[in-house]
């Protein structure tokens, strides 16, 4: 058995110890099917559908409270394929490794110092156009 090297190898250890401790069943498959393989897509496709709506639930929030309800939904729902996926890359590379996850961290907080070093008002005013126009429904992709 490969020795674990990250944070989801140790809690499905754990898990796999708990449904391996269930004296009422042998050899336990947790899902609907028999399956393993099954459960395995069931489970992801679950598991994805609940962090996107959790996450578009989140965003709207924030959004909505300065920008109001609609113009939030409209913001979300109407990103282009281009944001979505460097987004998805970019979440990729900070879960995969400590390394991708500092390099993540690090380019994160100097997009923040840049925008901190602009006026206030300028630094307002682009982002405010970069949500209108996505919200808009006019970005490049």
């Amino acid at each position: 058995m490969a020795k674990p090297n990250h944070v989801t190898d140790y809690i499905g250890d754990k898990t796999e110890d708990a449904l391996d401790s269930m004296p009422s069943r042998k050899d336990p498959v947790p899902g609907p099917s028999t399956n393993p393989s099954t459960n395995i897509i069931i489970h992801d496709i679950l598991l994805r559908s609940v962090g996107r709506l959790s996450r578009m639930t989140v965003e709207k929030a924030l959004l909505g409270r300065q920008y109001g309800k609609q113009f939030a939904k409209d913001a979300v729902e109407n990103r282009s394929i281009v944001q979505t996926l460097a987004a998805y890359g970019v979440t990729k590379v900070a879960t995969k490794s400590i390394p991708g996850a500092a390099i993540v961290t690090t380019g994160l907080a100097l997009k923040v110092l840049f925008d901190r070093s602009q006026s206030r008002r300028q630094s307002r005013v682009k982002g405010d156009k970069a949500l209108k126009k996505n919200a808009d429904g006019k970005t490049a992709i």
